[in-house]
């Protein structure tokens, strides 16, 4: 071997530049023609392929670095940036960018730039399926371009040409992102000059659209992890408050609390304004700035045949339920709207809520039944003396049955008001304390309202000593009074009428009311009013005659029966108040006789 072919073998040991070596093998050449070629040849192809190992060693180390950032770095995002960075360094580009898809909008978007000096391209959105890219995208294979825009495998856009015009760029490849084989964006490398793009750069570009798509895979998944995280922190700050909530409410209820209170918790629990329906829409409970007109509220006339709780026009409401039947609603608003945990937490206070209800109504039918009971037995018992177990269950009831009360009652199957109330065959009763049976009738006829017909009240009477005459009294009262067409009163307000329906303790009462401003007078003046009266209608209503009846002038008795109208009014001589007083005057000529028929003494 001649020492110029030793010398080349040394320079390729060497590692000496293509230069030296092509220098040598020009002298090998000379001194051997026929081998001096060969040998040219083999060395130059040599040094080629220490070149591209070489090459291929700087691409593996990089993409080896690239990796390693991506395992490193704490926020994934920023290392397709350096993707980027390092395929335009790599492949000695002008420009390299990428682009990821818009599933939303349906195109794809610049994620990242290097060596871009156009805003415009930098900013560039690509609908999916133009220019390169969208070759790139539909194909999921990678294609280059020597000149862009002379090529015409693609479709060109004004926009997309306008902006790599303005970029300066002429040769382009793209070669596609996929995760889990789905299309998610194009890696690009870019020259400002007419130039293709080998394989072995294609090959390069395409290595790290694999490492921006594991990124993007990372991304993914750490985007996954914090929702799921989210979720869960949501989740569990929901479960918190649901159970401070609920052990408010607990609270609430085992420190004997009511809906006043549950409704007062969850305004405070929630910063807003809360109020409870009863099921007839009238307000049970409101705290804060409540609107005037509930009722009319879209939520609350949703919430009635809903199962969960509904939002209209910044409020909510909730049907209160138990076994089986609406009880109410539950309302609130004046915030934001509610997210799941808070939703939980209204619809908690509703089911304690509900519960409250419940217990009050089946604590108020016991009660009643109970009362009902006792008036059951009150009205049975014949008057008599005292019964004290009457008594001492009315003391449990908070009534004081050894007092005076008066017995009202009506037909409508009315409920009363407070009291001992209830239901007899089809009268509506109430006893309440009391010793003026005309004032209870309208109180409790007010209280009944007009659709309750005639409330008709006797007494007053001990109810523990038994109301059974006293009931029936009552009864011919109201059975009276609907005859006359008068809406409540007593035995005593029905003038003569009110003797048939009376007792003969009524007879004394009756002449009372009619003369005793008159009999109050005389006994107070010393004078006879009442035997002029008498007179006065003995003689037809004429002053004269009885004038002289009574042996005086008539002067006297016009006089006399002026004081008379002072006393009773003007109407006194008015058929009716004519009639009662005439009457009157006969039923006190009787009670000032004995039964032997002489005047008592």
């Amino acid at each position: 071997m001649s020492r110029t072919a030793l010398e080349l073998l040394r320079l390729l040991a060497q590692d000496a530049p293509a230069e030296r070596i092509e220098e040598q093998a020009r002298a090998l050449a000379a001194a051997d023609p026929e081998s001096g070629a060969v040998a040219r040849e083999l060395a130059l192809r040599v040094r080629a392929g220490i070149d591209a190992h070489r090459r291929r060693e700087a691409e593996l180390s990089a993409l080896v670095d690239i990796a390693r950032d991506l395992a490193s770095l704490p926020e994934p995002g920023g290392v397709l940036d350096t993707i980027v960075r390092r395929a335009r360094s790599l492949l000695g580009a002008d420009c390299a960018y990428l682009t990821l898809a818009d599933p939303e909008r349906g195109d794809t978007f610049m994620r990242a730039t290097d060596g871009s000096i156009s805003a415009r391209f930098q900013t560039l959105r690509l609908p999916l399926g133009a220019g390169l890219g969208g070759l790139v995208a539909q194909t999921r294979r990678p294609y280059w371009t020597a000149d862009y825009p002379a090529d015409t495998r693609y479709d060109h856009t004004t926009e997309i040409d306008a902006a790599v015009d303005e970029e300066g760029l002429v040769a382009i490849c793209g070669t596609p992102l996929l995760v889990d084989r789905e299309f998610v964006g194009v890696l690009f490398a870019a020259h400002r000059t007419h130039r293709p793009f080998a394989s072995t750069e294609v090959a390069l570009l395409g290595s790290l659209a694999a490492l921006a798509a594991v990124t993007l895979v990372q991304l993914r998944r750490a985007a996954e992890t914090a929702d799921a995280l989210a979720a869960l922190s949501s989740a569990h700050a929901g479960i918190e408050q649901a159970a401070a909530a609920h052990d408010r409410f607990a609270g609430v209820v085992l420190s004997g609390g009511g809906v006043d209170d549950i409704a007062a918790a969850l305004a405070e629990l929630l910063g807003c304004w809360v109020a409870v329906l009863d099921v007839d829409d009238q307000r049970l409970a409101a705290h804060g700035a409540v609107p005037d007109r509930l009722v009319e509220l879209p939520a609350v006339q949703q919430a009635a045949d809903a199962a969960r709780l509904v939002s209209a026009d910044g409020a909510a409401a909730v049907a209160v339920r138990a076994a089986g039947q609406r009880l109410g609603t539950l309302v609130l608003g004046g915030r934001a709207a509610l997210d799941d945990g808070q939703v939980r937490t209204v619809e908690r206070a509703a089911m304690v809520t509900a519960l409250v209800l419940l217990f009050r109504l089946r604590e108020a039918e016991a009660d009643q039944q109970v009362r009902t009971d006792l008036l059951a037995d009150l009205l049975s018992r014949p008057a008599g003396e005292v019964d004290t177990t009457l008594v001492e269950r009315g003391r449990l009831l908070g009534l004081r049955l050894r007092t005076p009360h008066v017995v009202a009652v009506c037909r409508a199957g009315r409920a009363l008001g407070p009291g001992l109330v209830g239901t007899n065959e089809e009268w509506s009763v109430a006893v309440v304390p009391g010793r003026d049976p005309s004032a209870v009738a309208h109180e409790v006829a007010q209280r009944a309202g007009r659709d309750a017909g005639p409330v008709g009240a006797a007494g007053p009477v001990v109810p523990a000593a038994g109301l059974r005459e006293t009931y029936a009294d009552a009864r011919r009262t109201a059975d009276a009074l609907s005859a006359l067409g008068l809406p409540a009163g007593s035995a005593r307000d029905l003038g003569f009428a009110g003797l048939v329906t009376g007792d003969a303790a009524d007879v004394e009462a009756y002449v009372e009311r009619v003369l005793g401003p008159v009999a109050a007078h005389d006994a107070r003046r010393g004078t006879d009013l009442l035997a002029t009266v008498e007179a006065y209608f003995a003689a037809g209503a004429s002053p004269t005659r009885a004038a002289g009846a009574l042996h005086v002038h008539v002067n006297t008795v016009t006089q006399r029966l002026e004081r008379v109208a002072a006393l009773l009014g003007e109407d006194w001589q008015s058929p009716d108040r004519a009639l009662e007083l005439q009457l009157a005057l006969r039923l006190s000529r009787l009670r000032q006789l004995d039964s032997s028929g002489k005047p008592r003494s």
